[in-house]
């Protein structure tokens, strides 16, 4: 039973996130079956040490600590499950962006690769700030309200005038918007939203520093770096190291100069890794 109080309390802390609550903290039907576990570690330990168990009561109390072994299991097994399909079915959306957006192809994925690699490589006190599996989801539908976006505007050759740029901007909003009839998704909202704003405050919002969360902050250098490496209608690709020169400039105004910090130190081949096979990137 100490083993299942151990492997439950592990259970609850990987699965609070955007697939179970949305929300930090623990659930109250998660308190409630860590209390009833404990309950009957304290009986069965009562039995143990004041009864006098025969093998009948001991077979009892086995069998039932395997039984909750295996209950443990399955509730494993169902909410990868969840999430494996999940993570399909958001896949496929943003499979149908990025065929309306010629400049997208792939960019989406290769942000959520970057933004997780980004994220191991972050010391323990951030990574504690952030839940791994939303902020994946985060990282994948960053862009999804370019879906509100006219086709005209997202596949223009060359670059955007005032008006269409204005349009652009709302992309953001946009993804908020669409986001919000899905609760599950309610702790990532702000991070897509904010993906765009800049660390001296002159964003798409004007939040700055501090204020704008810190998973928004690494989706912002991921997807600075994804687009610079990346060919698109309008410009060339830029190679990896002309990249990072143009991310350390920007660092401090635009990017979070920590973060960028912590992101030049991932060595190229790391970085590369993240390129999925559909994308045309500069070495």
């Amino acid at each position: 039973m100490i083993g299942n109080i151990i492997a439950y309390i592990r259970f609850i802390h990987t699965s609070t996130d955007v697939m179970l609550s949305g929300k930090h903290g623990e659930p109250l039907w998660a308190k409630i079956g860590l209390v009833l576990l404990v309950f009957f570690l304290v009986g069965y330990l009562g039995v143990a040490i004041a009864g006098k168990p025969d093998y009948l009561m001991a077979g009892i109390l086995f069998f039932g600590a395997v039984f909750v072994s295996l209950a443990l299991v399955l509730m494993y097994y169902l909410v990868d499950s969840l999430k494996d399909r999940s993570m399909e079915i958001t896949e496929t959306l943003i499979g149908v962006i990025e065929a309306r957006d010629s400049n997208l192809n792939g960019h989406s994925r290769n942000v959520q690769e970057l933004s997780m690699c980004l994220y191991r490589h972050l010391p323990a006190s951030l990574k504690d700030k952030i839940s791994p599996v939303s902020f994946e989801y985060a990282a994948l539908l960053h862009d999804v309200g370019k879906l509100g976006v006219p086709e005209s505007i997202l596949n223009k050759p060359g670059k955007l005038n005032p008006e269409e740029w204005n349009v652009m901007k709302q992309h953001p909003k946009i993804a908020m918007d669409l986001l919000k009839s899905l609760p599950l998704f309610d702790e990532i909202r702000d991070w897509i939203l904010y993906h765009h704003e800049r660390i001296d405050g002159k964003g798409y919002y004007g939040l700055p520093g501090k204020d704008i969360p810190i998973q928004a902050r690494i989706i912002a250098i991921c997807d600075t770096y994804s687009a610079i490496t990346m060919r698109r209608s309008y410009k060339d690709m830029k190679t990896h190291e002309e990249a990072k020169n143009i991310i350390k400039e920007i660092a401090g105004s635009q990017l979070d100069a920590d973060l960028v910090a912590i992101f030049l130190t991932i060595p190229k081949e790391e970085l590369q890794a993240c390129k999925p096979q559909t994308i045309d990137f500069a070495n």
